[in-house]
């Protein structure tokens, strides 16, 4: 398992670039070998680069990377992660996909950094095992394999799967490995060269606090935006929002208005807003599943809302031609919005 005795010095890491895979996961994992190499002063980790086919790959950043090799170059590797960022879900290559297959018959340990996940549950090398994805492609992840263990945490190491967040939760995935594999004071000493100021573990979410990310500080009012972003596709009343934090209405709406500028109704659809936009450029959800999956009960008021907000409809968000778009859909319930 990956964190395990390596069964050899250098360790071999394999980096399987996919077509705009993240820069900065790519080189926060690979610097942090080069570091553990260079602080230690023994050779620990060999790292090679590989695409599909041998071919240069572009970065979501636009910078091209060339292989040493293709993917037969890396069949002897042990290890092997799989290098993605945006677009992900549109990435359909029944090569990749065979030959991930293979190296997990072969016993190889086989992680992704960033939306890597993706690949990996869609070749079926994450069922039963718990993984993790950057925060803003887990809905989509959730709706595409809801029976894959998916969590928000920074990293996830289960057995021979590792899977990464991506960004700099790279640094703390392989931080903790050099922990496991060679010691902590390694590790704190690799950290020290990144100037990072701890080693963050797989407990740690991704993303900032609601305090940090709002900045604000109110308890009763933190209370009601967590409920709200728990409960996005069966939105809560105002009555039910203010009562669970033991609030008045009024109090709440005050509170939303003085804080945030706005009310709870509008900061409540903003949320669901831009969920839906995930999950439109995510998924291959229906618009009215998108819809529904955000609280919306018609696909004519989630269409209008989402003009309102992002200035164009869903379907020009996602590309389709009109008459796909909307087929099928139609009134439901009473609206919730």
């Amino acid at each position: 398992m990956l964190g395990g005795a390596p069964r050899e010095l250098p360790q071999r890491i394999g980096l399987i670039l996919v077509p705009n895979f993240s820069m900065i996961a790519f080189t926060a994992a690979v610097e942090t070998l080069r570091l553990a190499n260079r602080t230690s002063g023994r050779a620990l980790y060999q790292w090679s680069l590989h695409s599909v086919d041998g071919r240069a790959v572009k970065a979501s950043n636009g910078i091209e990377l060339h292989p040493e090799g293709d993917l037969e170059a890396a069949n002897r590797l042990d290890t092997v992660a799989v290098c993605s960022g945006t677009d992900v879900q549109r990435v359909q290559d029944k090569a990749l996909t065979s030959w991930l297959r293979r190296m997990a018959r072969r016993g190889a340990d086989i992680g992704a950094l960033c939306t890597g996940s993706y690949i990996l549950a869609r070749a079926g090398l994450l069922d039963g095992y718990r993984c993790t994805i950057h925060w803003e492609n887990l809905a989509g992840f959730v709706e595409d394999f809801p029976d894959i263990e998916v969590s928000n945490e920074l990293f996830e190491i289960d057995r021979n799967r590792f899977t990464c967040s991506g960004g700099t939760a790279a640094i703390d995935l392989m931080l903790n490995v050099i922990a496991r594999q060679h010691g902590y004071e390694l590790a704190v000493g690799v950290a020290d060269q990144f100037l990072h100021e701890r080693i963050r573990d797989h407990h740690d979410h991704q993303r900032m606090s609601l305090p940090a990310r709002l900045g604000v500080q109110h308890p009763k009012l933190l209370k009601v935006i967590e409920l709200m972003e728990e409960n996005l596709e069966e939105p809560l009343s105002r009555n039910g929002l203010a009562g669970t934090a033991g609030l008045s209405t009024r109090q709440l709406e005050r509170l939303f208005r003085k804080y945030l500028n706005r009310s709870p109704a509008r900061h409540y659809l903003e949320l669901r807003l831009n969920k839906a936009r995930l999950l439109l450029l995510q998924t291959n959800m229906s618009i009215i599943d998108v819809a529904l999956a955000c609280g919306f009960v018609s696909a004519s008021h989630f269409s209008k809302c989402y003009r309102d907000f992002f200035g164009r409809t869903p379907r020009k968000e996602r590309g389709l031609p009109a008459d796909f778009a909307l087929a099928g859909t139609g009134s439901l319930a009473a609206a919730t919005s």
